[in-house]
């Protein structure tokens, strides 16, 4: 894998992390039970996660050929369902 491809989804991801950091800034600390709460440790483990779907999505998008949106797909929705598991425990009780 080439370093501009890993370059270019660590600065999409960064991206996507200033939404809840500036959530987090702005709205409050969620200290009174309202406002967005994420410790470091979250923003981490969501970086990580946020980043592998990133280098697997772009894997994908230039390997798979003719199925490349089937597996774009599949891995979206299970980014999707493992960030609604660890946030809330959807299906079991790993965010709970």
């Amino acid at each position: 894998m080439k370093v501009r491809h890993i370059l270019r989804v660590t600065l999409i991801t960064g991206l996507i992390l200033l939404v809840p950091l500036v959530l987090q800034l702005t709205i409050g600390s969620g200290i009174d039970g309202q406002g967005f709460n994420w410790k470091l440790n979250d923003f981490v483990f969501m970086g990580g996660l946020i980043f592998i779907a990133g280098l697997l999505i772009d894997v994908a998008r230039r390997k798979m050929g003719k199925n490349r949106l089937i597996a774009i797909g599949v891995i979206v929705v299970l980014f999707l369902w493992l960030w609604a598991e660890l946030a809330v425990g959807v299906f079991t009780n790993w965010g709970s």
